[in-house]
């Protein structure tokens, strides 16, 4: 790994975001809604409305309102949310920990659901229904499949909660990561309750990934196996397991890492219909609120947090690619 390398990458990641959140920044004056008559109210007077609109620099051609804005996001500040009057900024640090525990779990599950779906046609006969249930679920849409995941298993069996994230709203730790706080703090009840809470919606968001990254290794696998040095392995007496992951699973994961940098903006837009369904008060959950509510800096001010989050995993998969497969050049 070069510094070139990662100074190239840093500045066209701090380019992307300028050039994203100018274009999200004017597609603002396009959408008819009047921030100053949201933050004052209906009933304000129309003149009132109008000094607000001064006082917020509203009337001030685009690209000056652009330079304001950017001159505040270089100190970290990024405005104020029209619906809930406070620092963007603090709401994103509020919401954020919730968002990043159910993303984190959701990868958890679909990285693992994937090598098994890559896997286990490898190394076991049986392997077909499994590919198939988990091939349906991932085909779903992923408001339909979070819709039947409560349905069944909070509705009808009431074997799992389907809203929220613990059961104790008071809960609280250092890190806001709620599974992480309990194991910190030696909770075994508030370890099971906040993991019996993530594994719905989780799920709903591990099918597809696991069915996107597991097609993506299996058929890297079956290319893989095909080649001389598995042959030697084999000749070697290892057992096929250990062929597999030993051996194969290695070379074939480059392919599967470029499917996971997709799946990773691919799981963003569908945080936001799963923390809907869920009720889990996370930066989806935000955003979905602060469209209808037509407060559109805090929609600014999540969409450049969560392209920033991109951006910086699609980079650590690139370096990853590299340290796999030293063809790759950085």
């Amino acid at each position: 790994m070069t510094v070139s390398f990662l100074l190239r990458r840093a500045i066209g990641l701090v380019s992307v975001l300028l050039s994203m959140s100018f274009a999200v920044f004017c597609l603002q004056t396009l959408v008819p809604a009047d921030p100053a008559r949201a933050i004052a109210g209906p009933s304000t007077p129309l003149a009132r409305v109008d000094e607000l609109r001064v006082e917020l620099g509203l009337n001030d051609p685009v690209i000056v309102q652009y330079g304001r804005f950017v001159t505040r996001l270089v100190h970290g500040d990024l405005g104020t949310s029209v619906r809930t009057r406070k620092p963007i900024a603090d709401d994103i640090r509020r919401y954020l920990p919730a968002s990043l525990e159910l993303a984190v779990a959701a990868f958890i599950l679909g990285l693992t659901f994937a090598v098994a779906l890559a896997v286990l046609p490898l190394i076991m006969r049986a392997a077909g229904p499994i590919q198939l249930a988990f091939t349906a679920a991932g085909s779903l849409p992923i408001f339909m499949s979070a819709l039947l995941l409560a349905y069944v298993f909070w509705f009808r069996l009431g074997l799992l909660p389907g809203a929220g994230r613990m059961s104790d709203s008071n809960f609280a730790g250092p890190t806001g990561l709620n599974v992480v706080d309990a194991v910190l703090a030696g909770n075994v009840p508030a370890i099971v309750d906040a993991l019996k809470h993530i594994i719905l919606p989780a799920l709903a968001l591990a099918f597809p990934i696991a069915v996107a990254v597991g097609r993506t290794l299996g058929s890297s696998l079956r290319d893989v196996m095909q080649q001389q040095y598995i042959a030697t392995a084999r000749g070697k007496g290892l057992r096929e397991s250990s062929v597999v992951f030993r051996h194969a699973v290695r070379n074939a994961a480059p392919a599967a890492l470029a499917m996971v940098a997709l799946q990773v903006r691919l799981l963003f837009g569908n945080l936001l219909v799963v923390e809907l369904v869920f009720a889990w008060p996370g930066l989806g959950l935000y955003m979905v609120q602060s469209l209808g509510s037509a407060d559109l800096p805090a929609v600014l001010g999540v969409t450049l947090v969560l392209s920033a989050f991109y951006l910086a995993v699609s980079l650590l998969i690139e370096v990853s690619q590299s340290l796999i497969d030293q063809r790759i050049p950085i």
